[in-house]
């Protein structure tokens, strides 16, 4: 018994070996890639060389049972400072005031407006133009989910590119501007994505970020740490060698034309815009086109994060079936002749160290754990275990903090930087292995074909300025 313990062990302290090792890669690749990026970036804020050269964008906000925050999000997007772009806002059969909000704070009347049907969606019952924001479209359709919506607004655009934004975010007036650089700048890019924030604890007024602020939540202060991490060593170290899996569906913005050509999001998947992003992934490689998937450091979208244990779970778990998903109905893409970086390191890792890592590190705690409670494990091999495991992890989230502050310095002062360098510690004693579980939780769904749908997501809401909001009307 006691051969099979140690192997046990052996391979778990190899799976954390592994995957700290690949983290602790990225981020060298995330700091060689950044400087460069800012020298050529720092001083343009779209310089003149871009100027008039920007194509015209339409913004698809999928919009389900979000009364409580939906005009404050469209009213940030009016306010972007962008040449061309419309608004279409697809309201998936919601149960609440959503539709009624939009009617009422935008003057919405019925339009009858044909247009060319390009991917499937569930029926459109209405489509609604404001009286008073002539590039503001509003389409009322019966519910079909995320992806359905997002396929419905791509239907309706006008325009050969397409943002989408989550209909609880805010974008900085500049980002749109950011996020489409990459299409300026290389012709052969596809899809664009940039930095996702956490708005709770944030104040927003006339429709933008007033005051950047950090949450009293202790959930909330976890998830900043986590989307620092994943952002600016996660997609920002794939960047350089073309392998960037996801462009999160808070804020990406994709070719129309490449996407209704691949079939549009797929309904039946619950990690859609993941899927999306390995699917270009594939189909261009396989037909040997040329393209580029670009993630932009800088253009920021704030989204509000779970306060709530339960909600958070729930969160978590879909991710996980969606990657899952996403991954396993690509999986021709694995080893590609031809894939390059994407095939042969990037799709990998995923599978592993993402999908079914979690299988490995809770049950690698678990066992080592035991056994040196029992006497089976030397102290030395469960200290070097708790350095890889736990340890590493600490600097890899320091790391992705300081590289974030060094950069851009989003913190407003010492006290509060001081914080999250004490969350990006202790988010690593707990918190890191509980999400280890939810991710295990999706994959065991997952592996059962439990039924996981975009369902209701409880806001708080606690940054949106209504007195602001009215006084615009």
């Amino acid at each position: 018994m006691i051969p099979y313990i140690d192997s046990a062990n052996w391979l778990f302290l190899l799976y954390f070996v592994g995957l700290h090792g690949t983290y602790l890669m990225l981020t060298v690749s995330s700091m060689m890639y950044l400087p460069k990026f800012l020298r050529e970036h720092s001083t343009e804020d779209l310089s003149p060389l871009h100027a008039d050269f920007e194509p015209p964008v339409t913004i698809i906000v999928p919009a389900y049972n979000e009364q409580s925050t939906i005009a404050s999000s469209v009213r940030a997007l009016m306010q972007l400072e962008y040449p061309e772009y419309e608004i279409v806002v697809i309201n998936d059969g919601s149960t609440d005031e959503t539709m009624q909000t939009l009617i009422d704070e935008f003057a919405l009347q019925p339009f009858p407006e044909v247009h060319r049907v390009q991917v499937e969606t569930q029926t459109v019952r209405t489509i609604y133009r404001s009286t008073r924001f002539p590039d503001l479209r509003i389409i009322d359709k019966d519910n079909g989910g995320k992806a359905d919506s997002i396929n419905c607004g791509i239907n309706a655009s006008y325009y050969p590119l397409f943002c989408c934004v989550d209909a609880d975010s805010v974008l900085e007036r500049n980002s749109l501007k950011k996020v489409v650089r990459p299409f300026i700048e290389d012709p052969e890019t596809v899809a664009s994505g940039g930095v996702v924030r956490i708005l709770n604890g944030c104040t927003v007024k006339d429709g933008f970020i007033a005051k950047v602020g950090l949450s009293k939540n202790i959930l909330a202060m976890f998830q900043v740490i986590e989307y620092l991490r994943a952002f600016m060593f996660g997609r920002l170290g794939w960047t350089p060698l073309n392998a960037l899996l996801i462009i999160s569906g808070a804020f990406g913005v994709f070719k129309k034309q490449v996407v209704i050509e691949a079939g549009g999001y797929r309904t039946d998947c619950i990690g859609e815009d993941m899927e999306l992003v390995v699917r270009l992934h594939r189909l261009l490689i396989e037909k040997s086109t040329p393209y580029k998937i670009h993630f932009v450091p800088d253009p920021v979208c704030w989204t509000e994060a779970p306060e709530k244990l339960s909600i958070l779970r729930k969160q978590r778990v879909r991710w996980q079936i969606g990657l899952a998903e996403s991954l396993m109905s690509n999986i021709s893409l694995l080893f590609h002749r031809r894939g390059k970086a994407v095939s042969w390191l990037a799709f990998p890792f995923f599978l592993l160290f993402e999908c079914f890592g979690p299988l490995l590190e809770v049950t690698g705690f678990i066992i080592v754990a035991y056994a040196f409670y029992i006497g089976l494990v030397p102290n030395e091999f469960f200290l070097i275990f708790i350095l890889l495991a736990v340890g590493l992890g600490m600097l890899v989230s320091v790391i992705s903090l300081s590289l974030e502050e060094v950069s851009f310095r989003t913190s407003n002062s010492a006290g509060e930087l001081f914080m999250l360098f004490v969350i990006a510690i202790i988010e690593n004693l707990g918190y890191r292995q509980l999400n280890a579980i939810w991710r295990l939780t999706g994959i065991i769904n997952w592996t059962f074909k439990s039924d996981h749908k975009w369902g209701d997501m409880e806001r708080e809401a606690s940054w949106s300025d209504t007195e602001e909001e009215n006084a615009l009307k």
